[in-house]
């Protein structure tokens, strides 16, 4: 049984004036991510939204040493960008949808994600979302560590830094075995 995990694909990194944005990389992948959670959805699968927080008063996290304030809470940059928000909206409160707050890189750390895959009996993650190389890897390699197949839609994913991109598609398929599709 499969879950579609849903990362980051908010305002703050895919609208054009957000604060970490991938830009027309990460726009060009709207049309796919709304189309494969419609699809997810109407089969009555389990969909994830893993979400970046921050709060741009912390100190001591290390990303606001590396990034600007990005997705920060309570702020219109942690929205879900355009069409995926719309789906988000119509669905929520639906038992198959879940929104999980993410302090760091992964879905994984810090989060309940792993019991609640367990308890529904899921063993694929189907990967979409923002950025390749960064949220979307580490999730991956907690998903393969924890022993769960993966799947990457290469059509909804992105990033900022294509170069990060192409790597982390080859890293996906011969280092941690996933399908590419």
């Amino acid at each position: 049984m499969g879950a579609l995990i849903s990362i980051d694909y908010t305002n703050d990194f895919v609208a054009s004036d957000g604060k970490l944005t991938t830009g027309e990389f990460g726009q060009a992948i709207e049309t796919e991510m709304v189309r494969l959670t419609n699809q997810f959805i109407d089969d009555g699968n389990y969909i994830v939204f893993a979400i970046d927080c921050h709060d741009d008063t912390d100190k001591y996290h290390p990303e606001n040493n590396l990034f600007p304030p990005h997705n920060i809470f309570g702020t219109k940059g942690r929205e879900l960008y355009q069409g995926l928000n719309d789906v988000y909206q119509q669905n929520k409160g639906k038992d198959t949808v879940y929104w999980i707050d993410k302090r760091h890189y992964s879905a994984f750390s810090g989060t309940d994600l792993d019991i609640r895959l367990r308890e529904r009996k899921i063993d694929t993650l189907h990967l979409v979302g923002v950025c390749t190389d960064i949220c979307v890897l580490h999730t991956a390699i907690d998903a393969y560590n924890l022993g769960y197949n993966i799947v990457i839609h290469e059509k909804a994913v992105q990033s900022f830094d294509q170069v990060g991109h192409k790597w982390a598609l080859g890293h996906f398929k011969n280092t941690l075995g996933a399908t590419i599709i």
